[in-house]
């Protein structure tokens, strides 16, 4: 592990440059900063400040979360409450309130154990969550209506999804070591904090974002651990063991995949052993009513449905969901076998939870979440993380406008289901279009911004600089003589740090 090449000594015909000022790569990002005086001067004293990259961005992040919370204040000031539709007019939905009483947390029951009044026997949520609202119920104090308790538990959940959201961008601007800035992408992110106290996603995106920084310094035990943890939050941080698989494999590092296997599945045991021995019927409910629940909104099957009538039912759904699945995992794979250089850890974990994502029968708007730090990882380019968000932004009001509609009777105020399904292509059209230029980067890596300075895969920890021992197609027979651009460092990728040579 200590002799392992990384991005400070894999060689190159040039010296490392000092870290990546995004204002001078990224025309975007130059013309953002005119709101704060221009670009950086070429003779500015960087890291010479206490404003380091780490205490910006988090203080951004504070700032856009607080905007986030303000937005929701036509609900807590009583639309959550108070007539059908006004919490979607007002696009500040959120199931936290809703489910404080809903879900036998008011009433002091004990999540998985206690059976539930209603439709909803038991939690829906996996394991860590629900210990999560838990917490937060227990944090709950003070008397009143249950309309005043529903807020006080909305306020402590945002304030430890606050943490969450601190968590996500401290980690995210680390794991690029020369990258900091690359973390504004997720503080400023516009999903980010429209979406943020809608559900309790954040916890799980936060202990998956500390694992990839774990994974970046090398610590394949602490990243499966972490990724562990987070699957025990949500399903799908247990989809980025899939692609450090096939890059694992294609370096040959199968040692530190296995660790990470281990330290992920022993971490899930731990957290979810105690409730699956004593209380299985509760434990298993989040499993259940995933496989039973039909289609529903934000996917392409409900377009389907309700465009052509289409009955399909909560199996037919899976199973689709899954062909599909098996179909993207299967190019992702073909992806990172025969790419003229190993893809990137970010770039194929993003693919998989898109692909995931666009699969799936149920798109949540929060469901963003999941993939905004990868894209920062994977893609750290302002116009194109930009054109996504506006996507995601149009589905986000779209879906509450949506639910307007349906819900103020003969009013119809709001979109139309025509309408609907418009913002539903938009968001699907938006994550393909990031896929599209994620996997153009992969087979055209000049393309890739994060390499263009001589790096090699600054969050891939092991495989950082790692030879390649395992590739298929044009990977396995290079052509002997390339052509390159002299004006950019060339860097032996898939070479040992012994044994580097240029290209």
């Amino acid at each position: 592990m200590c002799g392992m090449p990384s991005a400070e000594t894999t060689r190159t015909h040039v010296q490392q440059p000092d870290p990546v000022r995004p204002t001078k790569e990224d025309e975007v990002a130059a013309a953002g900063s005119e709101l704060i005086g221009g670009p950086i001067g070429r003779w500015a004293l960087l890291g010479s400040s206490w404003w380091t990259p780490v205490r910006v961005i988090a203080l951004v992040m504070i700032g856009m979360f607080a905007l986030g919370m303000v937005q929701k204040f036509p609900c807590y000031d009583g639309a959550w409450f108070f007539g059908a539709s006004s919490q979607y007019t007002h696009a500040c939905y959120s199931d936290i309130p809703h489910l404080y009483q809903g879900r036998g947390f008011a009433d002091g029951l004990v999540p998985y154990f206690d059976k539930l009044p209603g439709d909803m026997d038991y939690l829906e949520y996996p394991v860590l969550t629900g210990v999560f609202m838990e917490v937060a119920s227990w944090l709950t104090l003070g008397g009143g209506s249950i309309q005043h308790l529903e807020k006080v538990y909305w306020m402590v959940n945002a304030g430890m999804l606050m943490i969450c959201a601190v968590a996500i961008a401290i980690c995210v601007t680390r794991t690029h070591r020369r990258r900091p800035w690359d973390g504004l992408l997720v503080a400023l992110a516009p999903a980010f904090a429209l979406t943020s106290t809608i559900n309790w996603d954040l916890l799980a995106v936060a202990l998956t974002a500390a694992a990839m920084l774990m994974w970046s310094r090398g610590r394949s035990v602490a990243f499966g651990v972490l990724l562990g943890l987070a699957t025990a939050a949500k399903f799908y941080p247990f989809l980025v063991l899939g692609p450090l698989l096939l890059l694992c494999w294609r370096a040959g590092r199968w040692r530190d995949f296995g660790k990470a296997l281990a330290g992920s599945v022993g971490a899930w045991l731990v957290v979810n052993l105690p409730v699956m021995l004593l209380a299985p019927e509760g434990w298993s409910k989040f499993y259940r009513f995933s496989q039973e629940r039909g289609v529903d909104f934000g996917s392409i099957w409900l377009i389907i449905q309700q465009r052509w009538d289409a009955q399909i039912s909560p199996d037919d759904a899976n199973t689709y969901a899954l062909v599909l699945m098996v179909l993207a995992c299967l190019g992702i794979t073909a992806l990172a076998l025969t790419a003229p250089r190993r893809p990137r850890l970010a770039q194929l974990a993003f693919l998989v939870i898109a692909a995931f994502i666009l699969t799936n029968k149920v798109y949540s708007p929060q469901y963003v979440l999941w993939l905004i730090p990868f894209a920062a990882l994977a893609r750290p380019r302002w116009r194109d993380f930009l054109i996504w968000q506006a996507c995601e932004v149009a589905y986000f009001l779209g879906i509450w406008m949506y639910l307007a509609y349906t819900t103020s009777g003969d009013k119809h105020r709001g979109l139309p289901t025509d309408g609907y399904h418009l913002v539903i292509l938009i968001h699907l059209l938006g994550t393909l279009y990031l896929c599209a230029v994620i996997v153009r980067d992969i087979l055209m890596p000049e393309r890739d911004v994060v390499r263009r300075s001589g790096e090699d895969d600054p969050s891939g920890g092991v495989l950082d600089g790692a030879p390649d021992v395992f590739v298929l197609g044009y990977a396995a027979h290079p052509p002997r003589h390339a052509v390159h651009n002299e004006e950019r460092p060339q860097v032996s990728w898939g070479w040992g740090k012994d044994e580097g040579r240029s290209l």
